[in-house]
Order: C-alpha cells, then structure tokens, then sequence
C-alpha cells in the first residue's frame, strides 16, 4: 500500500533522512521508533508531501506521490494526524470533524463518516460545539485524529498520539487507536517509547540519526540490546 524507498530529505542544509525505507501493507499497523530528533515527524511529513525528499520515492498504491501537494495526498485516502494536533482554534469541535469530510468529498456519505468518529470519540460529542482550542490536550488529541478518520481514509498517519497526555487519558486513546485498527485502515504510529507501541503491531522500524536501524517484527529487539537505549527500555 505505502512505500518509501531511499529517501534522502533535507532541511534547508541539514540532512535529516538517510536513505530510508519501509513498508506498509494494507490493513498492517506499523510502528516507527525513535528518539525526539531521529527523524519520525520528517518521515511523515514527507509521506503527507510537507516536505520533498532530495532522493528516493514515495509511492502509495504503487502511484508515486512525492510530487504531489499535500491537499491531494489527502485526498488519496491519507489522513495525517500531527503531534501538535493541529487544530483550528476558529472551528468548533464538531467543525474541526467536519472539514475532512469536505477535503475528500468521496467514499463513505460524510453524515456516516462523522458519525463513526463520535462513536471512536464519544467524549467529542459533548463538546462538539466548544472551539477547538478549548477542550483538553488529551482530548485535543483525539479530536485530531478523529479529523482523520473522517476523511475516510485507506492509511492513517499518527505522529507522538501520546505524547504528553497524562497517564490516566492514555489507555482511552489507545483503545480508541485500537478501535480504528479493526475497522481496516492501515497505520503508521510514530513513537519515542516503545512502552506505548501497541501489542497488534504487525511491523516496526527503529530510526536514529535519520537512518532505519531495525526493521522486523517487535519481539525480535529481543535479540538486539544495542537498541534499549533508542527505544526506551531494558530489552
């Protein structure tokens, strides 16, 4: 469904990725591992084309999409949740949801589409008529991501959905992410701790210094200790 083959991307003159590749495959849940800096946001905002690589493809679908805006890369059927979530504080809750629906007007009627994100995200709908800003961080997260889902799409991306949310809202919004990998979309999670890597992964990269240093099935770390300190934990 996704790949990224040899990307090179820069950053006026700093070198962020190194050649790097992976692979998502339809319905997968494939998570990307990393410390803050390791070059996991540049991947994903060089899938959604916020930023072109210098060298290497991406292709989804097997169509090539890195020369595309990032409005038509949605419209594909990638929806990209940030890690600052990215809300418009001008909209209300129930707008911020609603405004997927008119980015890709295809696929599923928009009423059905909105419906299943308040049923992913029960707790939006009683704020849906708060401005987007006025709501919880934690809750900021989720409104960001049920945005994505409206927009019906075939590949979610999520970058850092946990980071800094407290404790107590982390099992809700997991389960919410775990509520969407069953309904079939393929995922893309960006993660600094590997603690917060879902159990369904079915795939998982390691990045440092912008370059893939592992990519394999989660129980394999095991065998690779030299990664404890990349991925947050005592392997």
């Amino acid at each position: 469904m996704l790949t990224l083959a040899d990307l090179d991307v820069f950053i006026h003159t700093s070198h962020i990725l190194r050649r790097v590749s992976l692979e998502v495959g339809a319905r997968e849940v494939v998570c990307l591992v990393g410390r803050n800096g390791s070059g996991k946001t540049t991947t994903l905002r060089t899938i959604m084309g916020s930023l072109r690589p210098a060298a290497g493809r991406v292709e989804f679908r097997g169509e090539p999409i890195h020369g595309r805006r990032t409005h038509e890369i949605a419209r594909l059927g990638l929806g990209w949740a940030p890690e600052d979530s990215g809300i418009f504080p001008d909209l209300t809750v129930a707008e911020n949801i609603e405004i997927a629906t008119w980015t890709r007007p295809g696929g599923r009627p928009a009423a059905e589409r909105i419906a299943l994100a308040y049923e992913i995200f029960p707790r939006l709908r009683a704020a849906a008529s708060r401005g987007g800003t006025e709501i919880s961080g934690g809750a900021r997260k989720m409104l960001s991501i049920a945005r994505a889902l409206a927009l019906d799409p075939a590949l979610l991306l999520l970058d850092e959905p946990f980071e800094g949310l407290s404790p107590a809202i982390i099992p809700q919004l997991s389960e919410s992410i775990a509520a969407i990998a069953r309904l079939g979309p393929a995922i893309v999670l960006a993660e600094s701790n590997i603690h917060h890597v879902p159990a369904y992964t079915t795939r998982l990269y390691v990045i440092e210094r912008g370059e893939i240093v592992f990519a394999g099935l989660p129980q394999d770390l095991r065998d690779r200790p030299d990664l404890a300190r990349i991925v947050g934990q005592a392997l």
